[in-house]
């Protein structure tokens, strides 16, 4: 969609979001069907954002935040210099120094356990919020309920993890073992012998993210909503109004404003009076021609850290946690190591192979800001959903919307709340 020439004035009772990623554009469609206008500001640019270049995968299984004692024990192992997909670029120190010291201080049992109750309350209606949505866009087959596979080429490891075989969080997904058919079909399209597997239920993916994106787009025009695009640079509070300068040098003056802006969301909330301690997790991928792969739910090679997922005649493979700053170039030797990987699986990837990489926004509790600001009125904000933005989309959208309709509902945001990194 080309929103280039379209310079929309905001009036004095629309949303003004910030952010033409998923988490904007789900928010923006939920608040357009509670009946308010809503403009959306879209910085455009290239590469794509994040929700763009994912794996496409519901991820409602994972409710256990990464800031944990358990991540811990196994960093060292999953160091990009020890052959894995954990990686600190040297030059962006002075972004994640910081942001470590916060995260060590969120690894506490009591904050892990917080953050457990909190991401499950969000899974537990994360794929029927999909589902809601899709029906809502027009394209139930958006979203696929099929579930995924986790596999290991590792007997240790594979032996491990069948401890968490069972009903995950509140019931609303299930680890099981992969059926022995299934697996063994696996094992004949990928080269190294596989330990085992496990099946995930529950959870999911969408047909495809670029799809998903061009069914909000257009739900959001057929709603009434409107695109401008441009990047939110600063931002000035006021009373009844807030003064947004773009970077074309112009400026929104809307009473109501959501910031949903991803990795850049940072500035924006300090200049608001808000510390949003965010830092870029950049994700790698890479995609060809599926050709004779089957139609397997996404598959994760657990061993690799690399996921595995077909969108209909394209086979997309991704990895990678790169903490760095959001506008720092990507690393083409973590392509080079990805297809490596792909290569050493036996993974079909025919023609031309596309690579992408993007800034995954995370805050040092591994739990997204989703509110109402407590210190300026008319502020919202959505962001920090770390690797869970596409999981998480469609239920935050619903969320934001029923704040904005009575920000007394806070309440039950009360984990979300971007106040928790005021000291």
């Amino acid at each position: 969609m080309d929103l280039t020439d379209q310079r929309p004035a905001a009036g004095p009772d629309t949303v003004v979001v910030v952010g033409g990623g998923l988490i904007g554009l789900c928010c923006a469609v939920q608040l357009l069907v509670a009946g308010e206008p809503v403009l959306l500001l879209d910085p455009g640019g290239d590469p794509p954002p994040p929700s763009w270049g994912n794996a496409g995968h519901i991820a409602t299984e994972c409710i256990e935040p990464l800031a944990s004692w358990k991540t811990l024990r196994e960093a060292p192992r999953q160091l990009y210099s020890a052959g894995g997909s954990l990686a600190f670029r040297p030059a962006d120190l002075p972004a994640w120094l910081p942001f470590a010291a916060r995260y060590l201080r969120a690894c506490t049992a009591a904050s892990y356990a917080n953050g457990v109750a909190a991401l499950d309350y969000l899974m537990a209606d994360a794929m029927p919020a999909w589902k809601r949505l899709a029906a809502l866009l027009g394209e139930p087959d958006l979203v696929r309920d099929h579930g995924h596979w986790v596999v290991y080429e590792s007997a240790r490891r594979c032996a491990a993890a069948g401890r968490g075989v069972g009903p995950i969080g509140s019931g609303h997904a299930r680890c099981l073992p992969l059926d022995p058919g299934l697996l063994e079909a696996l094992r004949t399209r990928v080269r190294p012998a596989l330990a085992g597997g496990y099946a995930y239920e529950g959870t999911g993916q969408v047909r495809r993210p670029a799809d998903v994106l061009d069914a909000l787009r257009r739900r959001v025009r057929e709603l009434g909503g409107s695109f401008r695009r441009g990047r939110a640079v600063r931002l000035a509070p006021g009373r009844g109004q807030h003064r947004l300068l773009l970077d074309d040098g112009t400026a929104l003056e809307p009473r109501r404003l959501l910031i949903a802006a991803g990795a850049w969301s940072t500035g924006l909330m300090e200049d608001a009076g808000h510390h949003a301690p965010l830092i870029a997790e950049r994700g790698y991928h890479i995609e060809a021609e599926a050709g004779d792969w089957a139609d397997f739910p996404s598959v994760v090679f657990e061993d690799r850290s690399v996921v595995v997922t077909r969108f209909g005649e394209r086979l997309r493979a991704t990895s990678f946690v790169e903490f760095s700053r959001a506008e720092s170039a990507p690393d083409a030797g973590k392509w080079q190591r990805l297809k490596a990987h792909v290569a050493a699986l036996g993974v079909p990837l025919h023609g031309p192979i596309t690579t992408w990489s993007g800034p995954r926004p995370t805050l040092p509790d591994y739990l997204p800001a989703i509110g109402a600001s407590r210190r300026l009125s008319g502020l919202y904000y959505a962001f920090g959903h770390q690797h869970l933005g596409l999981t998480l989309a469609a239920r935050t959208g619903e969320l934001v919307a029923a704040v904005l309709r009575d920000p007394a509902g806070t309440a039950r945001l009360a984990a979300f709340d971007i106040e928790r990194f005021a000291s």
